[in-house]
């Protein structure tokens, strides 16, 4: 399930918001071992992942790098080039 969340910091273009909540909800999903909460549970999840979101959030606009941003397309072709070495073409 945590394969799901990508690295977030110095992209360029940035993060978006649906990108931190994704991976924040990834998170919390791996942490209470819910896919998806029972009702009782719902309420202390959505908190979670607001929690974890606006931790992401802060922690990103506080990092500091002097790499160049990374392009969002290279990577996703590495990823993708990696995949392919791992596992073969797809059927």
């Amino acid at each position: 399930m945590c394969r799901n969340i990508k690295t977030l910091f110095n992209f360029e273009p940035p993060a978006t918001e649906l990108e931190i909540r994704d991976a924040s909800l990834q998170f919390v999903r791996k942490l209470s071992g819910f896919n998806v909460p029972s009702q009782a549970n719902t309420e202390a999840f959505d908190r979670a992942v607001e929690q974890v979101a606006t931790a992401a959030r802060e922690l990103m606009a506080s990092l500091r790098t002097t790499a160049a941003p990374r392009n969002r397309e290279v990577e996703a072709a590495k990823a993708k080039a990696r995949s392919l070495a791992r596992f073969g073409p797809g059927e």
